[in-house]
């Protein structure tokens, strides 16, 4: 049975947070306080191609902060496909933790396709 499943990603494990970063060929992600324009993060320090400021992620409450200024200091577009690679590695991360293994497909239109055995089955 198929079920199409719509995610909300709130970035919170540090591991997978690593693991997007590796999948993305970013620089690891850091720990720490930086300067945004106007403000300053605490967090999970990642930083993304072409911005001028990083994202800063709150791993407790799950939040992100940047300063993009809609898109004239960084495109969006590089924080989705962040997102989208977080939400990845975090899926196989809890799959596997259950003994379940994933299969990835990429789309044409850049989504990707996850597709979760339940108990290894092939």
């Amino acid at each position: 049975m198929s079920h199409i499943v719509e995610i909300k990603t709130e970035v919170r494990d540090e591991t997978a947070i690593s693991a997007a970063c590796r999948r993305l060929e970013l620089e690891a992600p850091t720990q720490g306080t930086v300067k945004l324009f106007s403000d300053s993060a605490t967090g999970t320090i990642v930083k993304l191609p072409g911005w001028r400021y990083p994202a800063v992620f709150d791993t407790q409450s799950g939040q992100a902060c940047f300063d993009n200024y809609e898109g004239r200091w960084g495109e969006q577009h590089q924080l989705d496909r962040f997102l989208q690679g977080y939400a990845v590695e975090k899926t196989r991360i809890e799959a596997r933790r259950k003994g379940h293994t994933v299969t990835e497909q990429a789309q044409a239109d850049g989504s990707i396709k996850l597709t979760v055995q339940v108990g290894g089955a092939v």
